[in-house]
């Protein structure tokens, strides 16, 4: 992010070009042990489980389900129409 006259010089994240992978510093995640029931640290990859879910299930169905639960007869197309390899 630039700053300029105090202001910053990217709108959106089309303007601020993403860290390639070699660039991005070591990173290291502690959790400490404890013997509480579950918190937020051992959470952090719930809430972006069900839209990989889904984006996998269209992925594979087509359409694209806008609600939850998703549809439980989903039916991936046969290979070699449309199916991803």
């Amino acid at each position: 992010m630039t700053l300029q006259k105090g202001r910053v010089q990217q709108s959106n994240f089309h303007d601020d070009p993403l860290l390639r992978f070699d660039a991005v510093p070591r990173l290291e995640a502690h959790v400490p042990a404890g013997d509480g029931p579950p918190s937020g640290n051992r959470e952090p990859g719930v809430p972006v489980l069900a839209p990989a879910v889904a984006n996998a299930v269209f992925a594979m169905t087509k359409p694209r389900s806008r609600t939850l639960p998703l549809p439980q007869k989903a039916k991936a197309p046969a290979r070699g129409a449309g199916a991803p390899p």
